[in-house]
């Protein structure tokens, strides 16, 4: 089993915990993170914004993520959330077979 970080950013707290809570509950992720008060400086529709936004991390395994993107874009109030997939290429042993365990 490949197992993997999701990052995605949130506009508010109320939003990544929907999200987290939905990936979560249907087990498409083993785990969420949620980090409140980030500053986000990013290009938009030819202007530079300045935001906060919220960031996501789910664990969960490389073959749910096209399933995981989906749910999380059709929940996300962007019009193009940041949602991008890193590799886990090592780690606790343990605790990437909990990962698989309670991921579907």
């Amino acid at each position: 089993m490949k197992a993997n970080f999701v990052y995605i950013t949130a506009g508010s707290m109320d939003e990544a915990r929907t999200i987290a809570r939905e990936a979560v509950s249907n087990r498409l992720a083993a785990c969420a993170n949620i980090i409140d008060h980030m500053s986000s400086i990013y290009w938009w529709n030819g202007e530079i914004q300045d935001d906060h936004e919220v960031i996501l991390i789910l664990k969960t395994k490389e073959s749910l993520i096209p399933e995981l993107v989906e749910k999380v874009k059709s929940m996300h109030s962007y019009e193009c959330p940041c949602i991008v997939s890193l590799p886990i290429t090592s780690g606790n042993p343990a605790f990437l077979d909990w990962i698989a365990r309670e991921t579907r």
